[in-house]
């Protein structure tokens, strides 16, 4: 026999109390919960490349020593001192060599912190983890607390550790207080950047000029917007990041620029109004922008939550500008 559908009242005094259990945006947890991707472990090939690199790195490091070693024998035969000067001379350069090594570990350490902080937000986001969030909030205040422009977002972020807020909001909050800050100081370098790749290749005599000033230009701003967001690249750390760079320019449509003001420029034959190395500098600017917009996506420790993320027009709004102003 069916049963018609009725309404109860919390407050009834007829209801048996715990009868009823009220659970919070139950359908919410449920649909962020539902197809969250549990990620699998995947079966790696062994990597012979590295192997190779690195045998033959030792092998080279070896061979090296050797002959260290037989330079301050020989230097010691001819007269101690000059043994004792190739000696000294051998501690400096092994003490350089481990501190080079020990920044490029800090350096990939830091960017592998960033870029877990930014995985685990948006992890805590899909599934609104408070914990994790008050987590991610706390490592955010560790890695800007010492900088002074930081301080006073540092505070207000630490008053709030007790407070009950949903964790949506809680990043939002770490957003605006300690990251908005920084947001506007990278749109500012990738502007600059921008307009310098613009200026020097829409002058310039010969294309490799132009393509080596491309390529400098992209690896300051590269370092530029590492060190803004906290980052502290060395050599291998900066290679690792171009590569999250460029693969972020892939995944997000590549080296042409899907954007309605590139179809400005391009789309509707501005370029071929102007004069052609105007046209190409702006494009290039356009381009250094783009990998610059792709270089903040894999610098910043957050995911963009409430602060709008930055386009093509913020940062070469003026490329733009003095492209039309040139064609009409």
């Amino acid at each position: 026999m069916s049963r018609q559908p009725r309404a109860y009242r919390l407050d009834d005094p007829n209801i048996t109390a715990g009868a009823v259990q009220v659970t919070e945006e139950p359908f919410d947890a449920i649909e962020a919960a539902d197809g969250v991707v549990v990620p699998m472990g995947s079966k790696r090939r062994a990597p012979w490349l590295g192997i190779l690199l690195s045998a033959l790195s030792g092998l080279l490091l070896l061979g090296l020593g050797l002959a260290v070693e037989n330079l301050i024998v020989d230097l010691y035969r001819v007269a101690p001192w000059l043994g004792w000067v190739a000696l000294a001379l051998t501690v400096l350069a092994v003490l350089a060599f481990l501190a080079i090594i020990g920044r490029e570990v800090s350096g990939i350490w830091r960017e592998q912190k960033i870029e877990s902080l930014r995985e685990a937000a948006v992890d805590a986001l899909a599934v609104k983890d408070h914990k994790a969030a008050k987590g991610i909030v706390q490592d955010l205040i560790a890695l800007y607390g010492g900088r002074t422009a930081a301080a006073q977002g540092s505070a207000r972020l630490k008053g709030l550790t007790d407070e009950i807020i949903d964790a949506d909001d809680r990043l939002a909050i770490a957003e605006r207080e300690l990251l908005a800050p920084l947001d506007r100081q990278a749109k500012r370098a990738i502007a600059g950047a921008a307009k310098q790749v613009s200026l020097v290749t829409a002058v310039s005599p010969r294309a490799i000029i132009d393509v080596a000033f491309v390529i400098f230009a992209a690896v300051r701003l590269l370092r530029t917007l590492a060190r803004i967001y906290g980052g502290r690249p060395g050599f291998f750390g900066f290679l690792r990041l171009a590569k999250a760079a460029f693969n972020h320019l892939a995944v997000t449509g590549g080296v042409a620029v899907g954007d309605s003001l590139m179809q400005q420029v391009l789309g509707l034959g501005l370029a071929a109004r102007i004069s052609a190395k105007l046209g190409e500098g702006v494009l290039n600017g356009l381009m250094t922008a783009r990998f610059g917009l792709a270089a903040l996506s894999v610098c910043r420790p957050l995911p963009f939550i409430r602060e709008e993320a930055p386009k093509i027009g913020d940062v070469a709004g003026e490329l733009i500008s003095r492209a039309e102003a040139a064609a009409s």
